[in-house]
């Protein structure tokens, strides 16, 4: 990628229309929003070979994807275009609760019977819901600084160390604030498992983000070609609550 044009954030170069953005963008909502409705639900269970019944919570086979579209978000178009996607994300998760919890509460027709499974199924408990808010808002804007950061204390080369380091700290961040706000304190959770589960599935986030890498590396290459352009976050505005105007 180094016959690309280096554009700095916030220049003209890094301000030109993209024909990939909005698509992404959308398949990161999408991501984020479908591994919460679809998989955060479902306790599934694998036999493993000399280890044995392993349970987990199915969520965890997609949500990661949403961090690896983070990291090509921030590569490849920049903070500030990453930071539009976040908070696109963050009012999507938002809407989607409070129409869950409108729905689930409207009275049900007579002739219906479903409401019981309706309610299983998306009758959520608020204090999961707002942990899970709170820990995707914190982790994804970690994510995508450190990104950045790295990218110019790199220069650009070494993709996979940013990608994997990002995720390192940003999931690190996500297990932190959501297993303890959501679990800690409620009937059969020991502080001692809210701390071996946050530890376990931030591990295996990770290790999603290791095994992702060469797609990474597809996808990042795919649109910087495409786009012609590689942003550099050398003078950027990194508050979250910074007026995006790239």
């Amino acid at each position: 990628m180094d016959d690309l044009p280096h554009s700095t954030a916030g220049t003209a170069g890094a301000a030109r229309p993209f024909r990939y953005f909005d698509l992404v963008m959308a398949a990161f909502v999408t991501i984020l929003l479908l591994s919460n409705v679809i998989g955060a639900g479902k306790v599934a269970v694998l036999d493993l070979p000399t280890i044995g019944p392993w349970e987990f919570g199915a969520g965890i086979l997609f949500f990661p994807i949403s961090y690896v579209i983070g990291d090509v978000l921030t590569e490849v178009y920049g903070y500030a275009k990453a930071r539009r996607c976040i908070w696109a994300g963050f009012a999507a998760l938002v809407f989607m609760a409070f129409m869950a919890m409108v729905v689930v509460a409207l009275p049900p027709a007579a002739n219906w019977g479903g409401q019981q499974a309706y309610e299983q199924v998306f009758g959520q408990v608020p204090r999961i819901v707002l942990a899970s808010m709170i820990a995707f808002w914190a982790g994804e804007f970690v994510n995508s600084y450190v990104l950045a950061r790295m990218k110019v204390w790199t220069g650009g080369k070494a993709l996979w160390s940013r990608t994997i380091g990002s995720t390192v700290v940003g999931q690190g961040v996500d297990s932190a604030l959501f297993y303890p706000i959501a679990f800690l304190g409620a009937a059969g959770w020991s502080p001692q498992l809210v701390i071996t589960v946050a530890l376990t599935q931030w591990g295996l986030k990770v290790t999603w983000e290791v095994l992702l890498t060469p797609v990474t590396y597809k996808v990042v290459g795919f649109l910087k070609a495409r786009e012609g352009v590689d942003v550099f976050d050398t003078t950027t505005d990194f508050s979250p609550f910074a007026r995006t105007t790239t």
